[in-house]
């Protein structure tokens, strides 16, 4: 009987005698997690449901033959958000957490093998700015400040809108003009910097929230910001290690996490959510629950229609989604010291790549990689002398059609050549653990619409008040967190949505 179990019968022992709001999580990925840290707090008995066999949602670990891998999110930065929910447990993130930064933050490798070591150094960054074109050093140092700005209207205040209301939208508006939000990310770069080499690298970040460069709103240039404010930060022992974290939170609050518990409909009762029904046919009745799941799945498949006139299933298959994700994780018998923790391998084509990707949803014979190498910072991830890696390619989702069951392999193969070509030479000989996961597998295992790996693309006309709301349009009770919702993808992103909970949410006094 594992912990979660015990926590289940020591809960159940004092149910009847509680009479507390009820609260249910579905999933404990970051955004369910943290959800249920500060609805614990705010007064709520709090249960989560979990589908997988392990707390963490797309933050699971995957261990194998010895080595360890992260299956999603690999960076934490602006590490004070998980501060302040130890904070709130009358405990401390380090007592459980050690976090590290990286140097440099990441390496851009450009696909004629040179490179841009982009880091919280700034001299540094600017030296190589005028290797690569001295033109274009006084257009970075405009960026930056723009981006600067971009963090301070678009990440402090309307990131922390919840935009319940038109009224809601309407004190934004001023700030979303003040930062010509209307703008590509790739247009806003390119306003200041020729270069394609630094076009590609200065904008390639909103790709981390499933955003396409050329399409998603430059105000996304705070994520430039928000890295050199607080860092790129590695969790010693992977991002496992924040989820077992916040799960020993919710040990201590008493909160129980029921795994292989997947919710197969939300119940709605005159227009309130009423509790869940799991895929075993079990009832659990609540006050209110809150979704962690994907929020375009949640509305489509957890939601009978008629509960819902908002997200119709029209609406919902309408809105353009994220791009989908190919990971291919992998060992090594042998350690590749010359490559960094987090490298960013771009292939011979950028626009044109992009638009094959997002826009034409084509799998292209082409494409660009983000190489994790974890052991670079924790060796311990993988058995000695060896090396852990991921190589995460975005690739379209499944309106692209592939049939990734046959195409897969193949797939990996073509990573594995150019790897070997590039920066991982005799990489073949040298594999010892293998395994891939597809947008397929997001789709089924994940439970993510049309396999996309962020939910819906951060588009200006699909952000704040247009993105799913963290109170649900249609259900009384009903709540949302995670990447689907506001603010949008990221670990910063998700523990935002959870926060927005403390102003939606009623006062549990207010069940009284």
């Amino acid at each position: 009987m594992n912990a979660f179990s015990n926590l289940e019968i020591a809960s159940a022992k004092h149910e009847a005698h509680d009479k507390r709001p009820t609260a249910i999580v579905i999933g404990s990925g970051f955004g369910g997690l943290a959800a249920a840290v500060r609805l614990s707090c705010k007064g709520y008995r709090v249960q989560v449901l979990e589908k997988q066999d392990q707390a963490g949602g797309r933050a699971a670990v995957w261990r194998r033959d010895g080595f360890t891998f992260d299956a999603g999110p690999t960076i934490v930065t602006a590490p004070y958000m998980l501060e302040e929910l130890w904070t709130m447990c009358g405990r401390r993130l380090a007592d459980d957490v050690t976090l590290i930064p990286t140097t440099p933050f990441y390496r851009i490798r450009f696909d004629d093998g040179s490179h841009f070591d982009y880091g919280s150094d700034q001299q540094a960054n600017r030296d190589q700015i005028k290797k690569i074109c001295p033109s274009d050093l006084p257009g970075y140092e405009a960026f930056i400040k723009e981006a600067e700005a971009c963090y301070q209207l678009g990440f402090q205040e309307l990131g922390s809108i919840v935009y319940d209301s038109p009224k809601d939208l309407l004190r934004a508006i001023p700030n979303m003009l003040r930062l010509r939000g209307w703008r590509s990310m790739y247009a806003m770069v390119s306003s200041y910097m020729k270069d394609p080499k630094l076009r590609a690298a200065f904008t390639l970040q909103s790709l981390l929230i499933g955003g396409n460069p050329l399409s998603v709103t430059g105000i996304y240039a705070l994520i430039n910001a928000l890295e050199r404010r607080f860092g790129v930060h590695w969790a010693m022992g992977g991002t496992g290690s924040v989820v077992r974290g916040l799960v020993s939170l919710l040990n201590h609050r008493q909160v129980p996490i029921r795994l292989n518990a997947e919710v197969r409909r939300i119940l709605v009762d005159q227009g309130r959510a009423t509790g869940v029904e799991l895929a075993s046919g079990e009832r659990i009745d609540s006050d209110i629950v809150v979704s962690n799941g994907d929020t375009a799945w949640t509305y489509r498949h957890l939601i009978d229609a008629k509960h819902r006139p908002h997200w119709t299933d029209k609406r919902i298959e309408g809105k353009k989604y994220s791009m989908g994700l190919f990971v291919w994780y992998f060992g090594t018998n042998k350690r590749y010291e010359d490559v960094p923790h987090h490298t960013m391998v771009l292939g011979p084509r950028y626009q044109e790549l992009l638009d094959d990707i997002f826009k034409k949803k084509h799998l292209a014979d082409d494409f660009s990689l983000y190489l994790h190498r974890p052991t670079a910072s924790d060796p311990g991830m993988a058995p000695a002398g060896c090396d852990t890696f991921y190589a995460l390619s975005p690739v379209p989702h499944l309106d692209s059609g592939t049939d990734w069951k046959a195409m897969g392999e193949l797939y990996r193969q073509r990573i594995e050549k150019r790897l070997s070509e590039t920066l991982l030479p005799d990489l073949k000989s040298h594999i010892v653990t293998s395994q891939f996961t597809t947008p397929q597998d997001f789709h089924d295992r994940l439970l993510s619409f049309k396999g996309a790996g962020f939910g819906m693309e951060p588009l200006l006309l699909q952000s704040a008040y247009f993105r799913p709301h963290n109170r649900s349009e249609d259900i009384k009770g009903l709540f949302m967190v995670g990447a689907g919702t506001h603010p949008g993808a990221g670990v910063p992103g998700v523990l935002m949505s959870a926060k927005a909970l403390e102003q939606v949410v009623p006062h549990a006094n207010s069940f009284a």
